[in-house]
C-alpha cells in the first residue's frame, strides 16, 4: 500500500471505472456507431414487416377438417371469434416418437403468449400431420399449454408446403420455402398466417419457412447479445448443441 495514497494514475483509473463513459469506452470506440446500425436495422425491419402486409391475399378454399382438444374443427372454427389465426407448422410425422428437436425448442419461445395475442385479435397455435393421441403425449410431456391440432387425414399440411408425400422425396424435388429443393424427410417447419373477412371468407396472407422462422426464436436474440454469440461455428450443423428441454443432463 502506497503510504502517500493512491497516485495520480491509480485516482484516473478509479475515476474511469466509475464513470459512465467508461463503460462505453469498453464496449467498443464507437458504441455510437453499432446504435446507428440497430436503429437502421429496426427501420428496414419496420418497412419489411409493411411491406409483408401488402401482398396480395390468397383465399384459403381448400376444405380442412382438423382434429383437436374441442373435436373435430375446420380452418374458420380454429380462429376462436377472432380476426387474425397464426399457425405453427410443427414437425411431427404419424409414425414419429416424438416431435422435432428445432420446433420443440420454437415451442419453448412461444409457449404462453397465446393470452397476449389474443388481446391483439389473434389465435396462434400448432398443426402437425401426426394423430392427436401422439400430439398431446407429447405436448403432456413437454409441459406446453398452447393449442396444438392435428390435420391426420387432411391436406392441409400438404397445402401449405410443410408435409410431403413419399413418392415426392423419392422424385427429388419439393416444393419449400417459395422453390424447389431436394428433400430427405417428408416434414418441414413453417408458420403461416390467415385472415377472416366480415363476412367469413378465409385468406391466406403470408407464410415464412426455414431461416424465416429465425426472428420467432426469442432464446437466439439473447444469445446474440452476449460475447460468445450462438457459439454454433464448429459444430456439425448449428442446432447440433440442442437437446430437448427434458433430455438436458443438467
Amino acid at each position: 500500500m502506497n503510504p502517500r495514497g493512491p497516485s495520480a494514475k491509480e485516482r484516473r483509473t478509479n475515476h474511469d471505472r466509475q464513470s459512465p463513459g467508461c463503460f462505453a469506452r469498453r464496449l467498443g470506440r464507437c458504441p455510437q456507431a453499432v446504435l446507428a446500425k440497430e436503429k437502421e436495422f429496426n427501420r428496414l425491419r419496420d418497412g419489411l414487416s409493411a411491406q409483408r402486409r401488402t401482398l396480395p391475399w390468397e383465399r384459403a378454399e381448400k376444405p380442412s377438417v382438423l382434429d383437436g382438444p374441442d373435436g373435430r374443427e375446420s380452418l374458420a372454427d380454429l380462429f376462436a371469434g377472432r380476426s387474425q389465426l397464426v399457425v405453427y407448422h410443427f414437425m411431427l410425422a404419424p409414425d414419429w416418437t416424438e416431435g422435432c428437436k428445432g420446433c420443440s425448442f420454437w415451442a419453448d419461445n412461444f409457449n404462453g403468449i397465446d393470452i397476449h395475442l389474443a388481446h391483439r385479435d389473434v389465435t396462434l397455435l400448432a398443426i402437425s400431420s401426426a394423430p392427436l393421441e401422439k400430439i398431446n403425449a407429447y405436448k403432456q410431456r413437454m409441459g406446453w399449454s398452447f393449442k396444438w391440432v392435428s390435420s391426420a387425414g387432411c391436406d392441409f399440411n400438404h397445402n401449405y408446403h410443410v408435409t410431403f408425400a413419399r413418392d415426392e422425396i423419392e422424385r427429388g424435388d419439393i416444393f419449400y420455402n417459395y422453390t424447389w429443393t431436394k428433400a430427405s424427410d417428408t416434414e418441414r417447419p413453417g408458420i403461416s398466417v390467415f385472415y377472416k373477412a366480415e363476412d367469413g371468407t378465409l385468406y391466406h396472407t403470408y407464410s415464412i419457412y426455414a431461416r424465416g422462422l429465425d426472428m420467432m426464436n426469442t432464446a437466439y436474440h439473447y444469445l446474440d447479445l452476449v460475447l460468445k454469440d450462438r457459439d454454433e461455428a464448429g459444430l456439425r450443423y448449428p442446432m447440433e448443441w440442442l437437446r430437448w428441454h427434458d433430455k438436458y443432463e443438467d
